[in-house]
């Protein structure tokens, strides 16, 4: 059975666990770092923090009883705006829908406080990633995004728009 569970910083043990898991399986998808998370960057206060931003909607994906995914919606730069961060599902989970839900409960979130735009940031060679958004109505915005680590290319930016509540 999936459950989606909403986290808030008092989780941050459990959040620190599946994110540490996500940064280690797929280093590939996330701007952050494995290392930027471990060593002096591996403390209590960070962890809550991350999970404290003001008006985001931090979510854990549990099948079975077993945390297997991660996302959260947190609002963008302008009102009208959020972005969809941290997007993650275990590769045993993979297939399962668990990303689907994810993606939803963002979406639904978005919607509620107003939202008309949710964006995300992709890496260019996730292919999997960017097939699944695809699937869920973003496209590509044609905005550059971050740069990458190694200097030479961006992230893809992409958008939906939403439906009013």
């Amino acid at each position: 059975m999936l459950e989606l569970r909403t986290l808030t910083s008092d989780d941050w043990p459990l959040w620190r666990e599946v994110r540490l898991a996500a940064l280690g399986e797929a280093p590939y998808a996330f701007g952050s770092t494995l290392a930027q998370w471990q060593g002096a960057g591996d403390r209590e206060e960070r962890w809550r923090a991350r999970l404290s931003i003001p008006g985001a909607h931090d979510l854990l994906a549990l099948l079975d009883g077993v945390a297997v995914g991660m996302a959260s919606g947190v609002p963008g730069e302008g009102a009208a705006d959020a972005e969809l961060i941290s997007m993650w599902v275990a590769p045993a989970a993979r297939g399962r829908g668990v990303g689907d839900h994810l993606i939803r409960a963002v979406e639904r979130w978005a919607v509620e406080r107003g939202a008309t735009v949710l964006r995300l940031s992709v890496m260019p060679d996730n292919r999997m990633a960017t097939a699944l958004y695809g699937r869920h109505g973003f496209t590509d915005t044609g905005e550059p995004g971050e740069l990458l680590a190694d200097g030479s290319g961006r992230e893809r930016v992409m958008a939906k728009r939403l439906a009013a509540a």
